[in-house]
């Protein structure tokens, strides 16, 4: 289903957390058929409607790919617990390429992720710095009423109420958005999230650090 500015807009002003439009539907993953899950990795790197938001060497052995949302509390989760970790232990150490990838469950993870994508327009630290603030705020803004605390957190992140507005206007990036998490549907078979895909290999849910590592370090001795 494709949303209009109009329409998004509207709704930002209302939702709530599960409010969706037509995405929060999606059935889950069952374990086994996660455990077996694998596509190319040539066609799970190819370009898509956006450019990849990447930390790590490009050059590293092992890829990590995460479809989050925005408004997921198990992704919150995971960045709160073992992200810290899985970047001190893999990503800056060079072992370890991560991209995020945005997968909006509902109005307001396709809100947040667009702001995202506005501060990280010319330094995608910037892009980071905000998604993960966001993630860790994510019971004060995640609310019936978002934009106040969506706005609060948008501003201490240099957003102006102008800035704000034009960015939850622009059409081309809300599409851009929609059409990654569509490709990861139709080509890659995400449903939930985060789902994360290590060297192409799809696991789903808030993976432990203990969890990671036991399917990184045999690709790393390989």
């Amino acid at each position: 289903m494709r949303l209009t500015r109009r329409e998004f807009c509207q709704g930002t002003a209302t939702v709530a957390l599960a409010t969706a439009f037509g995405l929060s539907t999606l059935p889950p993953f069952s374990g086994e058929a996660l455990a077996q899950a694998k596509v190319s990795e040539v066609e799970l790197m190819a370009p898509g409607a956006l450019p990849d938001m990447v930390m790590g060497d490009a050059k590293a052995p092992v890829t990590i790919i995460e479809y989050a949302s925005m408004t997921c509390p198990h992704c919150a989760h995971f960045t709160e617990t073992t992200f810290p970790e899985l970047k001190k232990r893999y990503i800056d150490t060079g072992r370890v390429r991560f991209i995020f990838r945005e997968f909006p469950l509902d109005q307001l993870a396709a809100a947040a992720f667009m702001l995202a994508r506005c501060a990280g327009e010319t330094d995608p630290g910037k892009y980071f710095t905000l998604v993960d603030t966001m993630f860790r705020q994510q019971r004060v803004w995640a609310v019936e009423k978002p934009l106040p605390p969506l706005l609060a957190l948008a501003k201490q992140a240099g957003f102006t109420q102008a800035s704000f507005e034009a960015c939850l206007q622009n059409q081309k990036l809300l599409d851009g958005i929609e059409a990654v998490r569509t490709r990861a549907t139709d080509k890659f078979k995400v449903q939930s999230t985060p789902s994360f895909f290590i060297n192409g290999t799809l696991t789903a849910g808030a993976l432990t650090i203990e969890d990671m590592a036991k399917q990184i370090d045999p690709l790393l001795k390989s």
